[in-house]
C-alpha cells in the first residue's frame, strides 16, 4: 500500500501566465491577472496551482530561458505580487508550485555572461564548453529545436553545448560548484512558501560522458536527443542529492516532466523515496511521434490513446503516483488530437475528461481544458510564434509539401494551440485584455468561453467540477485516489473500460467512443445493483450484465 500523502487527493492547474487573464492592457498575462481568478480556480475546485515560467528571461522560448532565478520579469509583475499570489492562494486553501527549469538558463545569465568573458575560469565550468577541432563539431547531436546543439561561444574559439535554443545553454551538472548554487535558489524559494516544483526537461541533465555521435537519423546527418539520453548513466546521483538537500527537508511536493525514464528507473523517480513524488504520464503525448519530424507523424486512435493510458497504469501499479494530463503549454489541445472530428463536441469532451481523470494518479487540468478550448486557426506560418514549429514547417517544405499542406500539419502540432489566450467571454479579445493580445486569439472564443459555461449544468466545465467534486466526495475518495486500475474489455473498439477497486467498492468507468450505439457486455455485473455517479448523456440503460451506450457516452458507476 502506498504510504498516504498531503497531495494525493488533489487535484491539480496549470497556468500559462502569459496567456491567462492580462490586468494592465498591455496584451501580456500578469501575476495580479492570476490573483484576480483565484476565485474562478477556486470555484473550478483546484488544490494545487502549477505557474509556468515568470522569471526574468529574454524569452527566447517564452521564459523557459532564465536570466535571473532570483527576479520575476517585468512583463508579469515583481516579486511583492508573487508574495501576494501566495498569500491570496493560501486564503483560499490552494497551493502554488513554479517551473524549475536547470537543465539550462540563458545566454543573458550571468554565469554564462561571465564565462564568455573567461572561459578557462569557475564560470566557464558552469557549462559544457569544447575546443574548436579542424572545423569539427565536437558531436552530431541535434537540437530539440532543430540544427546542431553545438554553437560557438561569443568571443572565443570554443562551442557551448544547447540541447534546446541556441540562447539557452547547458548547465554542466557534473560540476558540483554548480549544483550548490541551483540547490541554494531551490532551498530560497522554497523557504518563501513555494509548495514545490514542476521540473522542466530534467532527463537531459546528464549526458553520456565522454561525448560521442551517433547515428544519423535524418538527411541533416544528426541524432535526435532520445538516441543520445538512452545511452546516459547515472541521473540519480544528481537527482537523489536534490531531492535529500532541498525536498525532502521542506515536504515540498514535486512533478517531474520526464519523457526518457527507462523502465526498471521508474520505482527511483517516483516510488518509495523517490527523486519526485510525481511525473507526468506521457506516454499518451508521445504515441504516433516520429523523430523525422511531424509530417511522418500520426494522429493517435481512440484505441491508442487507451492503450496508452492502461500500459502506463499497469508500469506504476502500487509502485508510485503518476500525473495524468490530457495537454499542456507544449502540446496541442487535447480535444483536437485525441478526438475524432465527429467527437470534438460538448459531449466527446466529458467523454475524454471523465477517461483521463478517473485513472490513478493526480490530475492536472491545463488552462481552458475545463471549457473544452479547442486548437487554434493559422492563416500563414507568420500567425505561428513558436520557434520548434517554424522549424517544423521549414522540415516539411523542405520534404516537398505545399505551403498550405504544411502549415495544416504545423497547424496541428504547434504549441501556440495551447498558448492561445484563455477565453473568458464572448467580448472584444475573450475578456482576456484590454490591449492587442501577444498571440493571436483562437476565433471560436465566441462560442467557447467561461462566461458562458459557468453555472451551466450540462457545460463542459460543470462537468469537470463534478468530476473533482467526485475525487474528493469522503464516500469514494479512498477508492477514486487510491483504488486499483483494472482495465475490462481492452480489445472492444473505440471502447475505453476499467474498474477502479479499493477495498471494500467497486466504480466502473465506460466510455463510447464511437459515433454509434454500443452495448457492453461484463458477466461480472450479472446481478448487482449499478448506481450512476456521471454520466454525460440523460440517459442509462443496463440489463443483466450489458450496459448500453449512446454515441460518445461517458458513464462512472457505482458496482454494488
Amino acid at each position: 500500500m502506498i504510504e498516504k500523502k498531503w497531495w494525493h487527493e488533489k487535484t491539480a492547474y496549470q497556468v500559462y501566465p502569459k496567456s491567462f487573464y492580462d490586468s494592465n492592457g498591455d496584451g501580456i498575462g500578469d501575476i495580479p491577472g492570476i490573483i484576480e481568478k483565484l476565485d474562478y480556480l477556486k470555484e473550478l475546485g483546484i488544490d494545487i496551482l502549477w505557474l509556468s515560467p515568470i522569471y526574468l528571461s529574454p524569452c527566447a522560448d517564452q521564459g523557459y530561458d532564465i536570466a535571473d532565478y532570483y527576479q520575476i520579469d517585468p512583463q508579469f509583475g515583481t516579486m511583492e505580487d508573487v508574495d501576494r499570489l501566495l498569500e491570496e492562494a493560501k486564503k483560499r486553501d490552494i497551493c502554488v508550485l513554479m517551473d524549475l527549469v536547470v537543465n539550462h538558463c540563458s545566454d543573458e545569465h550571468p554565469w554564462f555572461l561571465k564565462a564568455c568573458e573567461d572561459p578557462d575560469g569557475e564560470y566557464g565550468k558552469f557549462f559544457y564548453l569544447e575546443d574548436k577541432k579542424d572545423g569539427e563539431l565536437p558531436t552530431n547531436w541535434r537540437s530539440y529545436f532543430g540544427g546542431p546543439v553545438w554553437d560557438t561561444l561569443p568571443g572565443t574559439d570554443k562551442y557551448y553545448l544547447h540541447v534546446f535554443h541556441k540562447k539557452q545553454p547547458d548547465l554542466n551538472w557534473e560540476n558540483p560548484r554548480l549544483r550548490e548554487e541551483i540547490y541554494k535558489m531551490v532551498n530560497w524559494w522554497l523557504e518563501k512558501g513555494l509548495a514545490g516544483f514542476r521540473i522542466d526537461a530534467i532527463i537531459n541533465i546528464k549526458k553520456p560522458l565522454p561525448f560521442k555521435s551517433y547515428p544519423a537519423d535524418r538527411e541533416d546527418g544528426l541524432c535526435d536527443m532520445g538516441q543520445v539520453l538512452a545511452d546516459a548513466r547515472g541521473i540519480g546521483e544528481f537527482l537523489g542529492e536534490m531531492r535529500d538537500r532541498c525536498f525532502l527537508p521542506h515536504s515540498a511536493f514535486t512533478v517531474g516532466e520526464v519523457f526518457n525514464a527507462k523502465s526498471d528507473e521508474l520505482g527511483d523517480f517516483i516510488g518509495e523515496n523517490g527523486y519526485f513524488s510525481s511525473m507526468f504520464d506521457f506516454a499518451e503525448t508521445v504515441e504516433g511521434k516520429s523523430p523525422l519530424g511531424w509530417y511522418a507523424s500520426r494522429i493517435p486512435s481512440p484505441d491508442d490513446y487507451k492503450n496508452c493510458c492502461f500500459k502506463s497504469q499497469e508500469s506504476v501499479r502500487d509502485m508510485g503516483f503518476l500525473s495524468n494530463i490530457i495537454e499542456n503549454h507544449d502540446e496541442p489541445r487535447g480535444v483536437s488530437h485525441y478526438l475524432p472530428q465527429y467527437a470534438q463536441n460538448s459531449k466527446g469532451k466529458k467523454l475524454l475528461a471523465s477517461m483521463y481523470f478517473m485513472l490513478k494518479g493526480l490530475p492536472f487540468i491545463y488552462q481552458g481544458q475545463e471549457l473544452g478550448m479547442e486548437n487554434s486557426v493559422y492563416n500563414s506560418i507568420d500567425d505561428i510564434d513558436d520557434v520548434g514549429t517554424k522549424d517544423e514547417y521549414r522540415l516539411c517544405m523542405e520534404k516537398g509539401y505545399e505551403k498550405e499542406e504544411a502549415l495544416k500539419i504545423v497547424g496541428h502540432y504547434t504549441r501556440d494551440n495551447a498558448r492561445t489566450p484563455f477565453q473568458w467571454n464572448g467580448e472584444t479579445n475573450a475578456g482576456f485584455s484590454a490591449g492587442d493580445p501577444w498571440l493571436k486569439v483562437n476565433p471560436n472564443y465566441r462560442e467557447i468561453n467561461a462566461e458562458s459555461q459557468i453555472g451551466k449544468e450540462d457545460s463542459v466545465f460543470s462537468f469537470y467540477q463534478k468530476l473533482i467534486r467526485l475525487r474528493k466526495n469522503p464516500e469514494y475518495k479512498e477508492t477514486v485516489v487510491y483504488g486499483e486500475t483494472s482495465p475490462v474489455l481492452a480489445e472492444q473498439e473505440n471502447l475505453m473500460a476499467y474498474f477502479r477497486r479499493g477495498e471494500a467498492q467497486e466504480l466502473l468507468v465506460l466510455g463510447n467512443f464511437a459515433n454509434e450505439e454500443m452495448r457492453v457486455s461484463l458477466p461480472q455485473l450479472e446481478g448487482r445493483e449499478l448506481k450512476v455517479l456521471l454520466n454525460n448523456d440523460e440517459n442509462f440503460k443496463a440489463q443483466g450484465g450489458t450496459v448500453v451506450l449512446s454515441p460518445l457516452q461517458a458513464v462512472i458507476l457505482e458496482v454494488r
